[in-house]
């Protein structure tokens, strides 16, 4: 069977590279035709683990193809995937769905014998229902059966969530649908992967609930954090004293620097739009969302505290992604604890694996360097924003030694407090006490 996938984003180009692994002759659309030459070339224009390699031998093998031709690529395919973006509308919280409606209008003038249009992207409830009668209205005579599948995709891990999910969720209306997409997991319904077929609405509703709880767990594990801090408790102990509840799981109670990236953003304040529409208000993740914007408030207050104030100190920032195993900066704690400590008077100096590049012209007045031993070259301070692993084995020694004060702000957690204290810096991180070095 032929596929198409429109959109050659983040979930775009992952969907296509992996169900073209799983033997699927499959064609990648994007408008822009730059893009489709620097992907034929093996240009991948995301950092995401492992989709080079899957890009390549699925390239060489003559599965996965790239074009701008929308009309050709859908014709003849069995599932046409929309996988575009859906940003927050500009000043306010609900999803723009112009780019899906865009697409849906194209693939539907082009349909050419029965095919299933999937809804990839993320998108409000109610939306396949609406494209359905768009398709219809732009074609009346097409063969045509709609579907809902949202992705469960994290960054840094997406290829593996692709190819290893915890289960496929597809809204649906047909039988016929039912079982095309059933061919098209078939390689993983051989594996036991749970496949759950439901009606549009509740297939929509179950990707931003998913987020939203976890957004949620974040949140309150960051309230969590501050108050082990306030009364002298251990973040770390506590959430492995609830973690190990089976009601409860260890996943997404690590304390940080709040959520960022291209989804938990979007996707709660969505979710609130939805439901105020729907005059069943969503407070919790409204108190969610709130609760996120003031812990990255707080951080450069909290780094201040830990220098003694910021006017004419050098501030080193070790990671500048949401998240580590991307480059994405996409509402990253970085650019709000930057320019904020710029704005009280502090230099500069930072440094991330990967995402150096994107971060240069957006974050003015910054000392750009090459690794994390020339970031801390003469600071008062570093600060971990972002768990890459190689943070995690820095010589602290080394580290301590170029700066002119030894202070470690760990926003993660990556580090052993009794570690740390074996070494010359002042530690602080979250929801655990601040160590001093070792006499």
């Amino acid at each position: 069977m032929r596929v198409a996938v429109v959109g050659a984003g983040y979930v775009g180009l992952v969907t296509a590279a992996c169900l073209s692994e799983f033997g699927f002759e499959v064609i990648c659309i994007d408008k822009e035709a730059d893009k489709v030459e620097r992907l034929r070339q093996g240009e991948i224009p995301i950092h995401e683990p492992g989709l080079d390699g899957l890009v390549f031998a699925n390239r060489r093998a003559g599965r996965l193809d790239f074009s701008d031709d929308l009309a050709s690529a859908v014709r003849g395919a069995g599932v046409v995937f929309i996988a575009v973006g859906t940003p927050s509308r500009r000043g306010e919280d609900a999803a723009d769905l112009a780019f899906v409606r865009a697409a849906a209008e194209q693939i539907g003038r082009a349909l050419d014998g029965f095919t299933v249009v999937v809804t990839k992207s993320t998108v409000p409830v109610g939306t396949a229902r609406i494209l359905e009668q768009l398709i219809r209205n732009v074609r009346p005579d097409a063969d045509f059966a709609m579907a809902s599948n949202p992705e469960f995709l994290r960054e840094g891990s997406a290829v593996e969530d692709f190819l290893r999910p915890d289960r496929i969720v597809v809204g649906l209306s047909s039988e016929i649908a039912r079982e095309r997409m059933s061919e098209v997991y078939r390689p993983l319904m051989l594996r036991g992967v749970p496949l759950l077929f439901t009606n549009f609405e509740t297939a929509e509703l179950i990707k931003y609930a998913a987020n939203a709880y976890l957004a949620t767990r974040i949140g309150f594990i960051n309230e969590m954090a501050d108050l082990c801090e306030a009364v002298g408790a251990d973040v770390g102990a506590v959430t492995r004293g609830m973690g190990l509840d089976r009601r409860i799981g260890l996943h997404y109670l690590q304390p940080g620097p709040g959520f960022g990236g291209s989804c938990f953003p979007k996707d709660t304040r969505a979710l609130t739009s939805i439901a105020k529409q729907a005059g069943a208000r969503s407070r919790i993740v409204e108190a969610v969302i709130e609760a996120n914007a003031a812990r990255k408030e707080s951080l450069a207050e909290r780094i201040a505290a830990a220098v003694g104030g910021l006017r004419g100190k050098r501030v080193a920032v070790l990671g500048l992604s949401f998240k580590a195993e991307t480059d994405d900066l996409r509402e990253a704690a970085s650019f709000v604890v930057i320019p904020a400590l710029q704005k009280e008077g502090a230099t500069i100096t930072a440094y991330d694996p990967v995402a150096i590049a994107a971060a240069r012209p957006l974050l003015p007045d910054v000392t750009w360097c090459g690794d994390a031993y020339e970031t801390a070259k003469d600071a008062d301070a570093i600060v971990v924003l972002t768990e890459w692993n190689e943070f995690r084995g820095l010589d602290l020694r080394r580290l301590a030694a170029q700066m002119r004060k030894p202070v470690l702000i760990d926003f993660r957690n990556i580090y052993s407090a009794g570690d740390v204290a074996k070494t010359p810096f002042v530690y602080h991180s979250l929801g655990r006490t601040t160590v001093e070095p070792q006499a």
